[in-house]
């Protein structure tokens, strides 16, 4: 504070010692921040006079009451997270960190970050999730378990199950996030290895292969089982079609029914420049969330959903001129979100600790954009979106934002954090995971 303080009539001498002996309590107060081992009863906060982790938080913005706290700094490429009902949490990496691939994490002085930290699993990759005293993980062409024990240590780190292998992986959206329901099946996202679906991947002006022969072993979400060893495509259900990647997907339990956000196809500019400007290509076409059900088709290649004319559009490669509609097969999303954003991660909110209006509503993290020029990148940032009996209900909002480090950072892409993972923890809070430098934010609320 730099107010100037007016000379007046002498202050009693009593007043004063009361005072300077406030000051100099609240001085030390204030230097206990860089305590590394406060006690457990502190509470979580993210002013600046916190320590020097927990201060850097406050670059993060959210509604009033929220604040964060830093589980882990620089970790390296966290990709998604679990926590399990005793508050352990479990993240994986996209690239081994001392030749590991998942890191457990846990904080066992109640400040909110890790100081227990053990590296596990040899491959690298997205997908991980906890269900019925099981940690699952995936790389980019196989599932593995690990049974936990009472204290959530996995009980053979080096000998993991192997639930499912022979997954398609190509290099492109090969990321196999998961998720589980409460009837024991496993949910894998096989992400398209094209973007289009053309004869020629990227190649402006070449046809769309009809029927697309990448649908038969990608391009969907396959179902298979939680507990069953070796599984591969024979074995497994290709539960929804028309996907082109989806890396953020839940599990609704209001609605038990498995809920997918589709990163949409790039490039209508580039490949048809006569049919689309770059502000329609850096606009089109919206990142979507669908509800799915066993046999559900998306429409991927041959449509795209259009945020502005609510309307699937038949894509240019089968034929389409930017209005044709198209797709009367393919099921409508249920919220449409700008396009290029990314939608990394999903969570629906079961938690009590948060405002009532947050109960059963999805939170999604938007990786943010790299194909949106000439018009400035976005997204950067965790949203909510409001649902009510199951369907959304209202505008999606910012819920954390400036991840990316400010508008210019955001515009020209550069962003310091991208938003990835989400998970919930026992006590209510959420959990976000940044792929860029490796963070990992534990988010909560205080009336």
């Amino acid at each position: 504070m730099n107010q100037r303080i007016a000379k007046t009539k002498k202050m009693p001498q009593k007043a004063f010692y009361l005072l300077m002996g406030l000051c100099f309590t609240g001085l030390f107060a204030c230097a206990g921040g860089d305590n590394k081992n406060p006690e457990p009863s502190a509470p979580v906060t993210d002013s600046p006079a916190a320590s020097p982790a927990a201060a850097a938080d406050t670059s993060i913005k959210f509604p009033a009451g929220f604040s964060a706290v830093t589980v882990v700094d620089a970790f390296g490429k966290t990709r998604h997270i679990a926590v399990t009902p005793r508050g352990v949490v479990f993240v994986k990496l996209a690239k081994l960190k001392d030749g590991k691939g998942i890191y457990r994490l846990e904080d066992t002085n109640g400040d909110g970050k890790a100081d227990k930290i053990t590296g596990f699993g040899n491959f690298p990759g997205t997908g991980i999730a906890v269900k019925n005293g099981y940690l699952y993980a995936s790389s980019d062409e196989e599932v593995f378990r690990f049974k936990l024990d009472a204290n959530d240590n996995p009980v053979t780190p080096d000998k993991p199950e192997r639930i499912v292998t022979g997954l398609l992986s190509r290099h492109e959206h090969e990321a196999k996030a998961i998720t589980l329901d409460n009837d024991g099946n496993l949910y894998v996202n096989i992400g398209a290895y094209s973007n289009s679906c053309q004869l020629v991947d990227r190649t402006k002006g070449s046809p769309g292969q009809r029927p697309c022969p990448v649908l038969d072993s990608a391009g969907g979400i396959w179902q298979f089982k939680a507990d069953k060893a070796d599984q591969n495509y024979g074995n497994g259900v290709r539960y929804a079609t028309g996907l082109r990647n989806v890396v953020g997907l839940d599990w609704n339990t209001a609605t038990n029914t498995l809920f997918v956000m589709q990163h949409g196809r790039d490039q209508l500019h580039d490949l048809f420049p006569t049919l689309y400007d770059t502000k329609q290509s850096a606009e089109l076409p919206a990142e979507c969330m669908y509800e799915l059900h066993k046999g559900s088709n998306c429409g991927w290649p041959y449509i795209y959903y259009d945020e502005f004319q609510h309307k699937k559009i038949l894509a240019p490669e089968f034929g389409g001129d930017g209005k044709q509609t198209a797709g009367e097969d393919a099921q409508d999303p249920v919220v449409a979100f700008p396009g290029h954003l990314a939608p990394n991660g999903l969570l629906f909110y079961t938690g009590s600790q948060f405002p009532e209006k947050y109960k059963n509503g999805a939170f999604i993290a938007f990786h943010g954009s790299w194909n949106r020029a000439p018009e400035p990148q976005a997204g950067y940032f965790v949203v909510f979106q409001p649902f009510k009996d199951g369907k959304p209900d209202g505008k999606w909002e910012v819920f954390a934002d400036n991840f990316s480090g400010g508008p210019e950072l955001t515009a020209s892409g550069r962003a310091k954090y991208r938003p990835c993972g989400l998970a919930q923890g026992p006590d209510g809070s959420i959990y976000v995971t940044d792929d860029t430098k490796g963070n990992v934010w534990k988010i909560s609320y205080k009336k």
